[in-house]
Formats: C-alpha cells, sequence, structure tokens
C-alpha cells in the first residue's frame, strides 16, 4: 500500500530475486526470505506486486496484527486453514500437534517445534498437489508462537515446492526468532527512480529539486509520493531547501494527523475504533462503532481521504497512519474505545479479543481484568503458548495491587518466559518480584528459576555458585512440596557436575550429605535415585555399586519422556558403573522421545551427552555424527551452528593442540569446569596417541591429585599408560590397583578390560601377554570399540618388541581396521607406524564411497538402512519426507545402490 495509486517503479531486481526463489521452488527447491525495511520503503507494495504476478501456484497470505500478538498460534491458524484437507497426510503426532495448538482439540501441550514440524509437513504434503507461495506481511506483529514457527519452517525448507517470504520493519525480537533464515534488506529507489516517482505524484518539479528531494527522502517510496502530495512546488522549495535532516517516521506520522485533524469528529472516533481493532475485523469494528454512535456515512469521508479502506476487512494506507490515528488521540479516548470494543468482542464470542482491550482499556490496577488474563493465559499454555503465556501473566501483574497475587504473576510469567527461551524477559520479570511478598516456595521457584537461566545465558558467577543456589532453593521447598525439594537435590548435582572444579559456596561432600538427607523426604523413584547419588559421593566404591544399580534400574524403567531431566545423572550413574550399554540406552531413548514430542532442546542436550559418551567409549566416528546432528538441529531452532564446539571432539580429530587448549580455556573462563575437563581428557588420549607420554601424564596428574566421582575413574587408564610410558610406573600402580578395584566390583567387561589392560602395562614379559589377552576378550564383549582398538595396539606394540613380528602385525591389523572404522587418525597413524616397523609397506587409506556422502546425506542413509520410513527419517532429522526422498537419490546415486536392501549392507546396523 506504500504507493498504492502507482505502478511499481524501480524494484525490477528485487521482483527477479522473488520470481528466481519461485522458479526453484517450482522445482522442488524449496527456499525461504525475510524481507527487512523501515516503515514506507515499500515491502509490502513489492510482495503485493510480486503475488500478483504468480500463476500456477497457490497462494497463501497473512499479515501480523498487534491484537493478535498474545494468541498463541493466531497468524499460524490463518496460514494453515486453507490446507487442512492434507493434514491425513501427516504423522499422528504433528497433526495431533496442529489441532492442539490451533485449539480444536485437547491434549498435552505442544512443544512449538512440535507444532513446527507439522506444519513443515503440512506445507510439504500441500505443495505435493501445486506449488505453494507463502507470504506473512508484518512479522514483527504477529504472536511469538507464530514466528518462532514460521522461522523454523523457514530454515528447514529444502526439497519441497514451498516458497515462504516473511517481510518486517527493523525489529530485535524478529532477528532474535529468525536468526538463520536468508535476509534480504529493502533498501529506498535509486535517485532516478525516485524522481520518476516523484513526478508521477506531482507536476513536473525542477530537476535539482526533485533531486534534492528524493535524497534527503532516501529514495522512500511513501515519502515520495505522501509528502509530496498535499504541496505546491513553492512550497516543497522551501520545505525541502533546508540545512534540518528529516526524520521521515515522525514527519510522516506528523503528516497524516494534520490529515485526521481535518476530518469530521464522527468520521476520527471511527478511525479510532478502526487502529484499535488492528485485525481489520470488520463486524466487530462495525458494532463498535454503531455502540458509540457512528454512523456508516463517515466511513466514506475516511475513504474518500485516502487513509484507509473498507472491504472485507478495514486496511489502512500504511501502519504509520494507524499510529498517526491511534497516539493522535487523548488517552481517555483510547481507552473508551478499547472499552467498547472489549463489550462487543465479548458479545461476539471473541474471549481472546475481548481480553485484550480489556486489558488495554484498563488504568491503574484491575484484578477483574487481571483475573480475565490469567484465565487467557491458562488457555494460552493448554494450547503450548508459552510466550505468550508469559507476556499475558507479565500484563496480569501490572494490573494487580501489590502484594502475593501480583508476585505469583511475575513468577509464573517468568517460568513461562524461561520454558519459552526468552531469558532476558524472564530475568526482567524476576527483578520485578517483591521478595518480601512471597512464601517459602515461591522463593525457592525464584531461586532455582534465576539459577537456570543464569545456565541458558552463561552467567559464569551463578554457574559456579549454582549448585549452591540449587541447594538453598530445596532448603525452602523442605517441609512443603517433597517433589520440588528431590528435584532441586538432583538438580544441585547436575549443577554440580557442570561447575566440577570451578565450583563455589559447596564442597562435594556437603552436596553428598544433603543428597543423603533428602532420601527420605519422601518415597518414590527420585528418592532411589537420590540414595544412589549420595552414595557415589559417600561411600567407599564396593558399598555404592549396588546401591547405584539400584538408582540405575530406577532410570531405566522411567518413561522415555521422564528421562529428559535425568540426562547427566544417567552418565554419571552409568559411568560410575562402567555400564557404557546402559548409558548409551538411555540417552537415546530420551532423544528418540524428545524427537516424538518436538521437544527439540532436550534432543539438543541428548545428543550432546552421547557425542561425549560415544568419545568415552573411544568412537568418534559416532560422537561426531551425533555433533553434527546437534549443529543441524541447532540451525534448525535458529542458533548459531558455528559454536557447535566440542574441545575434546576436536583433540581426537586431529586438530593441532594449542587450538584445542585455546577453546577449553575460553570454556573453563565461563565456569563449566565439567566441560574442561572432559576436553583435559580428549588431549591426554591425543598425546598417548602422538606418544607424547610426558606431555599426557603431565596433563592428567593434578586432575587425578584431586579426584571428582567418575570424572576420575574414566581418567585412570589413559593415566596408567601415559604414566608407564613416560617412565613413571612406580607413580601410576595405585591407579592401576583402584581400577582393579573396580572391576571386582562392578565386573563388567568394559572396566575389566581396561583393568587388564593397565595390568598388562605394568606386569613382567611373563605375565603381560596374558594380561593383554584377557583385556581383549572382555573388550570385545563390551561396546567401547576404542579400547579394544588401544588393547590390540599395545599387544601388538608388546609383540614387536618382543621380536613375534607374525603376531605383531595380527593386532596392529585389527587395531588399525578399528582406528580407521571409528576415525581416530592420531591413534591409526601411530598403528600404521608400528605396522611399518614390522616390514610391511601400507598403502593410504582406501577411500570409500561413503565418503563423498554429506553429514546430511550420511544421517538419511544411516536411517534409511535402519529401516525407516521416509516420514519417520523426516521427524528425526527435523526436515520433510519430500527432503528426505530428495537426499536418499542423491545417496543411491553416489553409492551406486539401488534398494534399501543394498543400503543396509553397506551401513550395518549394530
Amino acid at each position: 500500500m506504500d504507493a498504492a495509486n502507482h505502478p511499481l517503479i524501480g524494484r525490477t531486481a528485487e521482483l527477479e530475486r522473488l520470481s528466481d526463489l519461485v522458479a526453484g521452488s517450482r522445482n522442488g527447491h524449496g527456499a525461504s526470505l525475510l524481507i527487512q525495511g523501515e516503515p514506507g520503503v515499500g515491502k509490502t507494495a513489492l510482495l503485493s506486486e510480486f503475488s500478483g504476478a504468480m500463476h500456477g501456484t497457490r497462494l497463501i497470505r497473512a499479515d501480523g496484527f498487534e491484537a493478535e500478538s498474545s494468541m498463541p498460534y493466531a497468524t499460524l491458524q490463518r496460514i494453515s486453514r486453507p490446507m487442512t484437507q492434507h493434514m491425513g497426510a501427516l504423522l499422528p503426532t504433528h497433526s495431533a500437534a496442529l489441532r492442539i495448538a490451533a485449539g480444536l482439540d485437547d491434549g498435552p501441550p505442544p512443544d512449538r517445534y512440535l507444532v513446527g514440524l507439522g506444519m513443515l509437513s503440512l506445507l510439504a504434503a500441500a505443495s505435493d498437489e501445486e506449488p505453494i507461495i507463502c507470504i506473512v506481511d508484518d512479522v514483527h506483529l504477529v504472536d511469538a508462537e507464530s514466528l518462532q514457527v514460521l522461522a523454523f519452517v523457514a530454515r528447514r525448507l529444502e526439497a519441497e515446492r514451498v516458497l515462504l517470504v516473511l517481510s518486517t520493519r527493523p525489529d530485535e525480537q524478529v532477528d532474535m526468532a529468525a536468526a538463520g533464515v536468508p535476509v534480504f534488506e529493502l533498501g529506498g529507489l535509486d535517485p532516478l527512480s525516485s524522481v520518476e516517482l516523484l513526478n508521477q505524484s506531482k507536476a513536473l518539479l525542477d530537476p535539482l529539486l526533485a533531486t534534492q528531494i528524493a535524497a534527503e527522502t532516501g529514495g522512500n517510496p511513501l515519502a515520495l509520493v505522501d509528502l509530496t502530495r498535499d504541496f505546491t512546488a513553492s512550497q516543497l522549495t522551501s520545505s525541502w531547501l533546508t540545512p534540518e535532516p528529516m526524520p521521515l517516521g515522525s514527519r510522516l506520522e506528523s503528516h497524516y494527523l494534520r490529515r485526521i485533524e481535518q476530518l469530521p469528529p464522527d468520521s476520527r472516533l471511527w478511525l479510532l475504533v478502526a487502529a484499535a481493532e488492528s485485525t481489520g475485523d470488520i463486524e466487530l469494528i462495525n458494532a463498535a462503532a454503531g455502540r458509540l454512535g457512528i454512523g456508516p456515512s463517515f466511513v466514506a469521508e475516511v475513504e474518500r481521504g485516502k487513509l484507509a479502506s473498507v472491504r472485507d476487512s478495514v486496511v489502512f494506507r500504511h501502519a504509520l497512519v494507524r499510529s498517526a490515528v491511534y497516539n493522535g488521540m487523548p488517552d481517555a479516548d483510547r481507552r473508551r474505545v478499547h472499552d467498547v470494543l472489549r463489550v462487543e468482542a465479548d458479545a461476539l464470542g471473541r474471549p481472546e479479543v475481548a481480553v485484550w482491550h480489556a486489558a488495554a482499556a484498563a488504568i491503574g490496577t484491575d484484578e477483574a481484568v487481571a483475573k480475565r488474563l490469567e484465565a487467557a493465559a491458562r488457555t494460552a499454555g493448554e494450547r503450548g503458548g508459552t510466550a505468550s503465556r508469559a507476556r499475558l501473566l507479565a500484563r496480569a501483574a501490572e494490573l494487580t495491587p501489590a502484594g502475593s497475587a501480583r508476585a505469583e504473576r511475575l513468577l509464573s510469567a517468568a517460568e513461562s518466559a524461561a520454558l519459552a527461551g526468552a531469558a532476558t524477559f524472564a530475568l526482567d520479570l524476576i527483578s520485578r518480584i517483591d521478595m518480601a511478598s512471597l512464601d517459602r516456595v515461591s522463593s525457592g521457584r525464584v531461586v532455582q528459576l534465576h539459577t537456570l537461566v543464569a545456565l541458558f545465558i552463561a552467567d559464569h558467577d551463578r554457574i559456579v555458585t549454582g549448585a549452591a543456589d540449587m541447594l538453598r532453593a530445596a532448603g525452602l521447598f523442605h517441609g512443603a512440596v517433597p517433589d520440588l525439594e528431590q528435584r532441586a537435590l538432583i538438580r544441585a548435582f547436575q549443577l554440580m557436575l557442570g561447575a566440577e572444579g570451578s565450583v563455589d559456596g559447596v564442597t562435594l561432600t556437603e552436596l553428598g550429605q544433603r543428597l543423603a538427607a533428602g532420601v527420605d523426604v519422601a518415597d518414590g523413584p527420585l528418592c532411589r535415585i537420590l540414595r544412589g547419588l549420595s552414595a557415589h559421593i559417600l561411600l567407599p566404591y564396593d558399598q555404592a555399586v549396588p546401591v547405584m544399580r539400584v538408582a540405575l534400574a530406577t532410570l531405566s524403567d522411567l518413561d522415555d519422556a521422564d528421562l529428559f531431566d535425568f540426562g547427566s545423572v544417567a552418565v554419571a550413574l552409568t559411568m560410575a558403573l562402567w555400564e557404557e550399554r546402559a548409558g548409551i540406552e538411555l540417552l537415546e531413548r530420551s532423544a528418540r522421545a524428545g524427537r516424538r514430542l518436538g521437544r527439540l532442546l532436550e534432543v539438543d542436550t541428548s545428543l550432546w551427552l552421547l557425542g561425549t559418551l560415544e568419545l568415552v567409549r573411544g568412537d568418534p566416528a559416532a560422537s561426531g555424527r551425533n555433533i553434527e546432528q546437534v549443529r543441524q538441529l541447532r540451525q534448525a531452532i535458529g542458533y548459531d551452528a558455528e559454536q557447535v564446539v566440542d574441545a575434546s571432539y576436536l583433540a581426537w580429530s586431529g586438530i593441532p593442540i594449542p587450538q584445542v587448549e585455546m577453546i577449553a580455556d575460553a570454556i573453563l573462563a565461563t565456569g563449566f569446569g565439567g566441560a574442561w575437563s572432559i576436553a583435559m581428557m580428549g588431549l591426554s588420549v591425543r598425546e598417548i596417541a602422538d606418544g607424547h607420554y610426558r606431555d599426557a601424564f603431565e596433563r592428567l596428574q593434578p586432575m587425578i591429585a584431586r579426584p571428582f566421582l567418575q570424572v576420575t575413574y574414566l581418567q585412570l587408564p589413559a593415566f596408567v599408560e601415559a604414566g608407564v610410558r613416560s617412565g613413571n610406573a612406580h607413580l601410576v600402580k595405585g591407579s592401576a590397583e583402584k581400577l582393579a578395584w573396580f572391576a571386582a566390583h562392578s565386573g563388567t567387561p568394559w572396566i575389566r578390560g581396561v583393568s587388564a589392560r593397565s595390568a598388562a602395562l605394568l606386569a613382567d614379559d611373563d605375565q603381560a601377554e596374558g594380561l593383554y589377552i584377557e583385556a581383549i576378550e572382555h573388550l570385545e564383549q563390551s561396546s567401547a570399540i576404542g579400547e579394544l582398538g588401544r588393547a590390540h595396539l599395545l599387544y601388538g606394540e608388546w609383540l614387536r618388541r618382543a621380536k613375534r613380528r607374525h603376531d605383531s602385525r595380527e593386532q596392529l591389523q585389527q587395531a588399525l581396521l578399528i582406528f580407521e572404522q571409528c576415525e581416530a587418525p592420531a591413534f591409526a597413524a601411530r598403528a600404521r607406524r608400528e605396522l611399518e616397523a614390522t616390514g610391511l609397506k601400507l598403502g593410504g587409506k582406501t577411500p570409500s564411497s561413503a565418503d563423498e556422502l554429506t553429514p546430511q546425506e550420511s544421517a538419511v542413509a544411516r536411517l534409511a538402512a535402519s529401516g525407516q520410513t521416509n516420514p519417520d527419517i523426516g521427524a528425526e532429522l527435523f526436515i520433510s519426507a519430500n527432503t528426505v526422498d530428495y537426499h536418499l537419490r542423491k545417496v543411491f546415486r553416489k553409492l551406486g545402490v539401488t534398494s534399501r536392501r543394498q543400503l543396509s549392507e553397506r551401513f550395518p546396523t549394530d
């Protein structure tokens, strides 16, 4: 509408870019674009011109409205409505999520990313019938949930016949939500086009004056047309030939306000009703206007003034016109109009609209309106609208008198904001709470929330005191809410794991004692988990093992979705018990449940922990696949995928050690001491692989000297090897004995294997061989493939030094095969050197056609080989079934296979 009465001038390049995207989408290359530009620059005009020229496609358009900004999924409902006949093509979980989000069905509130996967699948299904062009204007006014879903879809379009175009003013919230979506900055017209537009809207001007006006407006089409419409040439000359800069936004609003003031009073009031009801709902606007005594004749005056058009809805000439109307009226008039709109919206059965107008009409405190907002927030939460719930509760709190009710609403709003990922908003809400008005439980919730938000924003001071703060929260819950107390205690343990050596405010022993005290608070799964964790900290290993096994069995018995809160607990217990298979299984269950429910943040956590666990059992290839999935997932949800850095994985992968150390030190500076320890462990293994045993020994020795639960247990095998090979065998005998103690009481193949291997390094020649064979036999029964490879390598090296070359080659070749399979280049190089020292000539690694696959293609191929269908693969990888099919066709071509059966032969499952 920026230049509604003029043909579009000077936008040829922009229209060609959009046309190219349409051509690509017609051919199955889905795309998205976010058009950003200042008010009046021509975003809407460009989209109208573009959409009017589209043929042979299905056009779906929607606009953002301020009145819907707290109605979860309001914009999404309008977009999806024309595609409802395709809902049957979706996975049941996806269609259910869309229906619950729309308020059509009852059910568990869906995660916003599950709704996003549903919307992506719906667009893909609809595009199978005909190409889809979806345009959403003014996304800065769209409700937060719809914005997040649209941004998610925009990032995941790939092989669908869909083009998604969004437009917005510069807006920080849109920038955050739409991170990763391609952006096109729409600027003003070039000078020649500006002059052409100016002369079309005005009698020919002096060329010098026209050029200066074009320059001072920055080529803004709305300013060129509307600011010159009502002036003579002489007035324009005196207006523009001044040294003062021209603030376009305020000048345009002032210009429109002058035009509005020329209208009859009832026309101005009708405009205010239309401006207050920003959705343009003609039925509601007419009803409110009638209640105010405004007849339809006054609408004609508005249309003659070219300020708004009235058809099926009311559309202002531009958002700045609406702004001028609304902001130019007295506060009392605005509140009166909102109150009338509230009454009429209630009469029309539109409670969500009514509550928005009720809030806008309120002044001071108003408990009745606050209760309505609270009820609307509850409805939003039931539909998965956590961001809208937070905003509604925050407004309810503003209307609530000071006291406990206000504080409780602020706290609930902050909790919802945190769930929505709006950490800064959550902290702002927390800062408004009068802590003196809260009871003990609510105070504990504040402490707990503040601590968890600190992790999201990497607040060093709160990260290192997180465990102590969570214990304080547990103390506030004590005697009132046993479940909250026990969960807070478990969270304190998890926070201790994260900070590890950086922790401040509580010792490990103090934590263990507090966990033990929490065991008797209430019976049930949490009780047994707490008993296992406190035993892990406080009891000797032989006494702790049976208690930890009960806790591990409790975790295994939980429903998959209930595992989300216990990922790092599962890692701690399984690693302490040397139960690597159980650890992998629990995390994979959690990741599967997260994918099924669309809870991608939980999937992210599970995959990250899986990547760490795979490194612990010596499989960097598997770890890398998990890290790549984390990268893909973070791209899908708009996080910076370039920041997906696992320092330990980089060490295994051959990245220069100083570079890894720099990354690890940066991690430590944030307070995450646990991640730093894992990085140091990876570096020590890398140094062992490179033969730099003294460096590895010196890196590990201070860490072994200050033990920290299972983290230290896992460092002992590398410490023994580094110590023996660096001439410090006498300093590592105690560590080997500790491993033997673990093996005696845990008894899993993994610990028995690494214990025997460590003993072999210290043993005399007449005992060493038997221990190496024992180590290999045990590790073959485990899933710790890297540890098995290292056992073969050490045994092969021992045999070569015993001058048994033939036997040595057999072991070293086994080691090399394992290291190449699990992509451990430093160990593979060491095995090659040892093999060449036996006199065997080796060529380079034979490249596999599978090496040509991209990470995404490899992930699709492995899932297809395991028997999953395209929709199931899409749900797991956060893409549509169309994109799965696209990648599979590329996989088949690269690998030279023609069926999934042949694919399964190339990617055998465990």
